[in-house]
């Protein structure tokens, strides 16, 4: 396994690695309206959405991976009346590249965010 770091994204607030590269596979850590400073982002969730995956982008680009090459994402939202929007936001990112999704409405995210979102994808 080896650990991905790049400084185009948000150093991780914790004990884990941004991603792990293991057997042609990026398994990323979940990221948040960070920016690549580690100031959060405020505003709606349309403009953390836009950060998040900036940043899941920049994370997988390091790990030599693609957001084309995604084969599953999961998104976490603060309030899931929030789904339209960042559904739209998601898939502006994603265009025709449709990979499997999950999508679950949690309590309370990290560092008080509206959305997360981790992915694994091929290398």
């Amino acid at each position: 396994m080896t650990p991905v770091q790049t400084p185009n994204a948000p150093a991780a607030i914790g004990p884990y690695s941004q991603a792990m590269i293991a057997n042609g596979m990026v398994f990323t850590s979940g990221q948040i309206a960070l920016t690549p400073a580690g100031e959060m982002l405020s505003g709606d969730v349309s403009s953390q959405c836009v950060q998040v995956l900036s940043n899941l982008k920049a994370v997988l680009e390091a790990a030599g991976s693609s957001l084309e090459k995604v084969i599953k994402t999961t998104i976490f939202l603060d309030n899931m009346d929030d789904f339209g929007a960042v559904n739209a936001i998601y898939g502006e990112a994603f265009g025709n590249h449709k990979p499997a999704r999950s999508t679950v409405a949690v309590k309370t995210l990290p560092k008080n965010a509206l959305v997360e979102i981790d992915a694994i994808a091929l290398i």
